[in-house]
């Protein structure tokens, strides 16, 4: 039971680590809450810093996803890993450093699932990459790639206890992204620009 306790509690202080504020105060000496949309995600920073910040902010994102289920992994079994991939996207959504405001989980929940269904998560990030193309819209493709993600692991036949982490992962994630979805049901959301930026 310790071990749990200190697993989620170190992956939460990694999630906590937010790249797209400490890249808005490095590169511009701003807090990229105070800007654009208002949140520390990936795509807040490519709409205000563009698109090299962007990649750079979504690799990290990613990889503290991935090394909170290593966490876990370390001291214990896939359920150890859950526990900690879990923690690291609420530290990522709700970040100890930075007052409990952080980004909306994709991308962390993205590296998470890279390590526990490496197949399911490829398929949904195939829908979210699509879906962006086609729309310009990347809270609409992190809400269909989680959808689609969901219903992969059962199409995949993956084991219980993933299935039961990915619903609640996807439930996570599209319940962070609810303002969005009123704002395209209202035809209100903002797209992404695919310029040179």
């Amino acid at each position: 039971m310790l071990e749990l306790v200190l697993i989620i509690f170190f992956s939460y202080l990694v999630g906590s680590i937010s790249f797209g504020i400490i890249s808005g105060k490095l590169l511009n000496g701003i807090d990229i809450r105070k800007h654009g949309s208002g949140n520390a995600g990936v795509t807040n920073v490519l709409r205000i810093l563009g698109k090299g910040p962007a990649i750079a902010v979504l690799f990290g994102d990613t990889l503290k996803g991935a090394v909170g289920v290593l966490i876990g992994l370390y001291f214990g079994d896939v359920i150890y890993g859950m526990a900690g991939g879990m923690a690291v996207v609420v530290g990522h959504i709700y970040p100890l450093y930075f007052g409990f405001k952080g980004g909306k989980g994709s991308a962390t929940g993205f590296g998470v699932m890279l390590m526990l269904a490496p197949d399911v998560i490829s398929i949904g990030a195939l829908i979210f990459v699509l879906t962006i193309i086609t729309t310009r819209y990347v809270s609409l493709g992190s809400i269909l790639g989680a959808i689609i993600s969901v219903v992969m692991v059962f199409i995949l036949h993956k084991p219980l206890p993933i299935q039961i982490f990915l619903l609640l992962m996807a439930s996570f994630v599209i319940f962070q992204h609810r303002s969005n979805i009123l704002r395209l049901y209202q035809g209100k959301e903002n797209k992404i620009s695919l310029g040179s930026k």
